[in-house]
């Protein structure tokens, strides 16, 4: 269920089992065109490198924006990045909060050299728990100063990396991140 940018922080708060673990569901860069292939792929990739998830977040070059729609009903929350067309509902970084955690969700730009500090620098003002970013096509998954940073990296482009990802975030009573391999 694609859910479109509004004008506030979109919030996930009114879970039933609030000791259960969210599960979201991190890609990025999958540049894939609108066929029934990259429908299949997308599918084929949640549910058997990520399931079950809650949600998922897309830090941008999607490069198709209807694909957004492939998920069924899990909420499906994208930011553009530099290779996708403006699309009405996708912006070009976004703020989530779930269960009590911020999420700052931002594609990047520019070389890899500082693009963790470019972004950071886009939400200055904000205290975030965790900033999800894309561009570089290389995972990271870290925490700096109390904070998640995470890089999914590319499920379709490695980009000299030795291997195809996606991430994981897990909200409970914290917020956890990881990398997972997918070749």
């Amino acid at each position: 269920m694609w859910q479109a940018e509004d004008d506030g922080v979109f919030s996930v708060s009114s879970v039933k089992d609030l000791e259960k673990t969210f599960r979201i569901g991190v890609l990025s860069d999958t540049h894939l065109p609108g066929s029934g292939e990259a429908v299949a792929f997308l599918q084929d990739l949640v549910e058997h490198c990520l399931a079950p998830v809650d949600m998922i977040l897309h830090a941008g070059d999607l490069v198709d924006p209807e694909l957004l729609h492939v998920f069924g009903d899990c909420p499906v929350h994208a930011v553009r990045g530099n290779m996708d067309p403006a699309t009405p509902g996708v912006p070009v970084k976004k703020l989530l909060e779930v269960r009590g955690f911020s999420i700052g969700l931002m594609h990047g730009w520019g070389p890899p050299q500082g693009l963790e500090q470019r972004i950071l620098n886009e939400f200055s003002g904000v205290k975030l728990d965790c900033l999800v970013y894309g561009h570089s096509h290389r995972p990271v998954c870290m925490v700096r100063d109390g904070m998640l940073i995470l890089n999914p990296g590319s499920a379709t482009d490695r980009r000299g990396m030795s291997f195809h990802s996606v991430g994981l975030i897990e909200v409970g009573h914290r917020i956890k991140g990881s990398i997972i391999r997918i070749d």
